[in-house]
């Protein structure tokens, strides 16, 4: 089985994203909710074969869908100053953001795991909550198997920017 159905175009952009059309030419609109992770598993294995990963070497890639069907896909890179590498989650979404984008669908994350699915860090999981808890998390494994999760799921009992606009019992001024 193609892991991409062979009735799906894709097209590439500028800036690397792509848009998924699935029914007669709306990016909108999935056929199927299979259609969308086949190609967001596709998209995230095809991305951690770009992983920059020389000290760990653990790669990982990330596929990210918009409600518009745009794709963004990211992997690791690390550095010799390793407080400095990003996660593929991260560089996904970050993509997406310096395009405009800031409402997300689903995210497929993938590793060379084989008896695990691939989970992100802590820090991933805080910026996927950003921007919202509604939406899927796809964990895989390299045979195509994978767990779905809401970002929710992933961080419970999380901070978001709107906690920071809630009624608080003092305020600090500093010098404002």
């Amino acid at each position: 089985m193609a892991l991409i159905p062979e009735d799906v175009s894709v097209a590439t952009l500028t800036g690397g994203s792509r848009v998924v059309s699935l029914e007669s030419g709306s990016t909108k609109s999935f056929t199927a909710e299979k259609d969308m992770i086949e190609i967001l598993l596709h998209e995230c294995l095809r991305a951690k074969e770009f992983a920059y990963c020389p000290y760990s070497k653990f790669r990982v890639g990330a596929a990210l869908m918009t409600k518009e069907g745009n794709v963004f896909v990211g992997c690791n890179v690390e550095n010799a100053c390793f407080n400095l590498g990003v996660c593929a989650e991260r560089t996904a979404i970050q993509k997406a953001v310096s395009e405009g984008h800031m409402n997300f669908r689903a995210i497929a994350i993938a590793s060379d795991l084989e008896d695990q699915f691939i989970s992100p860090c802590g820090a991933c999981r805080q910026v996927m909550r950003e921007f919202g808890t509604e939406w899927d998390v796809f964990l895989s494994r390299p045979d195509g198997s994978y767990l779905k999760m809401t970002v929710d799921e992933l961080l419970p009992v999380s901070f978001g920017p709107e906690d920071l606009s809630k009624k608080k019992v003092f305020s600090i001024h500093n010098g404002y």
